[in-house]
């Protein structure tokens, strides 16, 4: 390290090792050869590479220059070397080039010939890219920008972190003075984004020019989604039931509230250079629709397990331009869909989400879609009614709307994995457009892993159903396949039962806490309140107590587990498990006197409860009668299994070993499925449950067959026709 300090190999001669004339007291730091030259000799030498750095020996150590400062012209719009008749010079020969190596002023000279390109284009021949098209005094190399554009994707670098790095690189001590290109070169990353978005769409080859672009045009497609016209054959519509499925889309609806943006500009300053064309939806008429509607009333959702509808009002939105980001993906390869990304302003509402779902439709003319969303079973509800208030562009006119809570393998989960700590709408579609490609270059390697593990699975669960077949009667496999048939060929017809379900179902605790819930909700809309505390209804004070009694059941047998020889280690888990159960026993008294004024006197005599406690006691009694429909239930489905295996057990094993093994079933209970004569006898409740299991191992088996890559090499064939059209 200290031998490239000084004049390193050159310190036994002072001459030009080049020409033997001059005095060697230059040298560049990033020549692979770090030997002195002579002022003339170095530029000579650097015509080809005018961004190294230079530095002069001043006897002591080396001082940093610039080859400007040696004398070093760029010529443009001619062959190095060559002379120009008319060089016109830029700027006084202070143009600045931003590059891997850092900031350089430079001495440039722009072709001043009667047939000389405009200074843009001279510059852009060389690969540096201009700040300004008119009259530019600033650039940067498009290896740089090509580098901050990756870099931008893989570490989620900032421009402004990634401008400072080449500001420190240039010099790192801070006694050269700098002037601020960060602004110049935040504009040359957008346009270069943007500009190579256009290109890798096709775009430059495209006769009608760039504003003809199509809305969702610049993005990344999904080769192995059905696309018609690309990918699928002809007379894809009248496909026969049995290959169907193979011409369906699967779209997943998801909202991201992490990606907050404050009020910090206007789009009028800062305007999306895309207009639609990418993932994102055209801001104009995305907010001209919630201008129109954005004041309805939106229906509340009684849906007991997600209350993000119901909570879109309450979402803090001040100082924000957008509380979230909406997006449709394609969940089964985990891609962004054309124009299926657009802000949030009040949470997850359902104008928002709406408008998302058929912005994407409008890129889609399949016959079927399954669409998956956690919020579905209140979103769905309306949603034509509400469609009928969009443009006629996004309007559907064939509808088939079904609800299933069972389809094909997908990746549930994908829609959660593309986010990342990234802003705003270009830079977003950019990730967006990466977050694609990167999917599509893997497609190959994921496919052939999705297709081993469906091959694998779909020969596990063949050998799991056919061994249920040979435990059933052929009678009643027989009958349960023509009743799933019929259900599948008629999916949204309410009189064709659904085979996947039991016919006798008991009200359980949760469906009873839910009844007590929306009773509460009823009186409040009539105003009627019957809280005494702020944050703890009736009804929530029963099943705080219900879980308190739970909760001590679980101390209790956690102490019993312990056995004689407690450790102290267990002596601490079991006295800190006792704190906190004493302390919510101790917060729900505090809730108990409100609702029980009363309770000191009850708890120490053995009186009658008062009749103002009534109401109280009916909701307990509720919950305990289904809390223990929940118990018989669960004692119901054991008895059920423990009855089907000793009937087996009787009439089929014979022998000590078969006997013992009969008798290990009883610890196994999966395999209860499968044993001979489990259909047989009973009240037909257990025949109900082997109906139920038997239609799921029906369905995983042709889900797992489903699981195949049929259209990704139609679609490559299709794109590579696309491009060889758009040369022509």
């Amino acid at each position: 390290m200290l031998h490239h300090n000084g004049r390193g190999d050159s310190i036994s001669s002072s001459v030009c090792g080049a020409c033997g004339i001059n005095p060697s007291i230059y040298h560049c730091k990033d020549c692979f050869t770090p030997m002195l030259s002579c002022q003339t000799c170095i530029v000579q030498a650097h015509a080809h590479l005018p961004v190294h750095r230079i530095e002069k020996w001043n006897g002591e150590s080396f001082q940093t220059l610039t080859l400007r400062d040696l004398g070093l012209h760029v010529q443009l719009g001619h062959k190095v070397g060559e002379s120009c008749l008319l060089p016109n010079q830029a700027f006084n020969d202070d143009f600045v080039l931003i590059n891997m190596l850092g900031i350089h002023p430079m001495a440039v000279d722009f072709c001043g010939c009667c047939k000389a390109q405009s200074h843009t284009q001279q510059l852009l021949r060389v690969g540096w890219f201009p700040a300004m098209t008119t009259d530019p005094r600033t650039a940067t190399t498009l290896c740089i920008l090509r580098q901050f554009h990756i870099l931008s994707f893989e570490s989620k670098v900032s421009a402004y972190e990634f401008y400072h790095s080449l500001v420190h690189l240039t010099d790192n001590t801070g006694l050269l003075k700098q002037k601020d290109h960060y602004e110049a070169f935040m504009c040359m990353a957008c346009e270069y984004q943007h500009i190579k978005m256009l290109k890798q769409a096709g775009h430059g080859h495209d006769p009608s020019g760039i504003l003809a672009t199509l809305q969702g045009k610049c993005t990344v497609l999904c080769p192995a989604c059905p696309q018609p016209g690309k990918n699928l054959p002809d007379g894809w519509e009248l496909a026969p039931k049995g290959t169907r499925w193979l011409y369906t889309c699967f779209l997943a609806i998801n909202a991201n509230f992490h990606l907050k943006r404050r009020i910090v500009s206007k789009d009028t300053v800062d305007p999306s250079l895309l207009h639609g064309w990418g993932y994102f939806i055209d801001e104009t008429t995305y907010k001209t629709h919630l201008t129109n509607h954005g004041m309805e009333v939106q229906q509340k959702s009684t849906c007991a397990s997600n209350n993000a509808v119901n909570m879109a009002k309450t979402k803090s939105s001040q100082g924000l331009a957008a509380t979230g980001l909406g997006t449709i993906d394609c969940v089964c390869h985990n891609m962004k869909l054309p124009n299926g990304v657009r802000d949030l302003q009040k949470g997850e509402r359902y104008i928002n989400m709406d408008f998302l779902f058929f912005s994407v439709l409008c890129h889609h003319s399949l016959k079927v879609l399954n669409v998956s969303y956690d919020i579905m079973c209140q979103w769905h509800k309306n949603l034509w009614a509400r469609m009928a208030t969009f443009p006629k562009d996004y309007q559907i006119d064939y509808i088939i709307k079904t609800a299933r809570f069972f389809v094909r393998c997908t990746d549930g989960e994908a829609l959660e994995c593309g986010w990342s700590n990234i802003n705003p709408h270009d830079m977003l579609d950019d990730h967006f457009g990466d977050w694609n490609w990167k999917k599509v270059v893997d497609l190959g390697a994921s496919l052939l892993h999705k297709m081993k593990e469906a091959t694998l699975e779909k020969a596990t669960f063949h050998v799991t159903f056919e061994e249920l077949n040979g435990a059933l009667t052929k009678e009643n496999c027989i009958a349960w396949k023509a009743k799933v048939e019929m259900r599948e060929d008629n999916p949204n017809d309410v009189h064709v039962l659904n085979p996947f379900e039991a016919k006798s179902v008991a009200i359980m605790q949760a469906g009873a806490h839910l009844k007590l819930t929306q009773l509460e909700a009823w009186d409040l809309e009539r105003g009627v309140d019957l809280s005494l505390h702020p944050e703890v209804s009736p009804s929530v004070f029963v099943g705080l107590g219900l879980n308190l009694e739970e909760e001590q059941q679980h101390v209790l047998w956690f102490m019993k587990s312990l056995g004689n020889h407690i450790t102290d280690t267990q002596k601490g888990n079991l006295q800190c498990q006792r704190n906190t159960f004493h302390c919510k026993v101790e917060s729900w008294r505090t809730t108990q006197a409100l609702y029980m004024p009363v309770i000191q006197g009850i708890l120490s005599t053995s009186t009658s409860m008062p009749p103002s406690l009534l109401g109280i006691q009916n909701m307990e009694d509720e919950l305990r009668l289904t809390q223990a429909h929940d118990m018989l239930e669960k004692l119901h489905q054991c008895l059920r299994i423990c009855s089907s295996l000793l009937m087996y057990k009787k009439d089929w094993v014979h022998g000590q070993g078969r006997n013992t093994r009969a008798q290990s079933a009883f610890e196994w209970l999966t395999w209860i499925w499968r044993m001979s004569r489990v259909d047989s006898g009973g009240d037909g409740t257990d025949k109900d449950g082997v109906r139920v299991e038997w239609c799921k191992a029906r369905a995983c088996v042709m889900h797992w067959a489903e699981e195949k890559c049929i259209a990704v090499l139609q679609f490559f064939r299709w794109q590579a026709t696309w491009w060889d059209e758009q040369g022509h």
